[in-house]
């Protein structure tokens, strides 16, 4: 036996039925479609459609919204930023900003600003000027003598 031999025992593979080809086939005439009315048509798309009842999507009340005004910033933790360090790849005697966290790769690009998060306790003395910070964050970064600078966040497009 060959592998270009092998082929599936009769009856194993059943092939589709060929619709509107007779009333013999039985699924003739109308093809399955039932009779006459819209769905019975080529190109009807009625998903959702409720007869003109109201959908039930549109009787589920509306919940949340978005802000258009909310900033999406690149999150920084004190765990990455801690393992930079130890790496060597951050100059703690030099303020760390968005362009040196860029360059040491720790964040992949700034975004609105960058948010430090975390609980950590970090081991180098840091000057540190981020857009934001958890109350954790900035606290373990105090606790090992360092500061946290706080500047504006860049303005999200659209907003006035």
């Amino acid at each position: 036996m060959k592998l270009n031999e092998l082929s599936d025992k009769n009856g194993a593979r059943k092939g589709r039925t060929r619709i509107g080809r007779g009333i013999g086939s039985g699924k003739g005439k109308t093809g399955g479609r039932g009779v006459k009315g819209q769905k019975s048509r080529s190109g009807v798309a009625v998903n959702g459609f409720e007869g003109g009842q109201m959908p039930l999507h549109m009787r589920m009340p509306k919940r949340g919204f978005n802000s258009r005004v909310d900033n999406d910033y690149a999150e920084l933790n004190l765990i990455r930023l801690q393992s930079a360090i130890d790496a060597g790849r951050l100059d703690t005697s030099k303020t760390i900003d968005a362009a040196a966290l860029i360059a040491a790769r720790v964040i992949r690009r700034e975004k609105d600003g960058v948010r430090v998060i975390g609980k950590t306790d970090l081991k180098a003395k840091l000057k540190l000027e981020v857009s934001g910070g958890s109350k954790g964050a900035i606290e373990a970064i105090e606790k090992a003598g360092g500061t946290v600078t706080i500047k504006a966040a860049k303005p999200k497009a659209g907003a006035e």
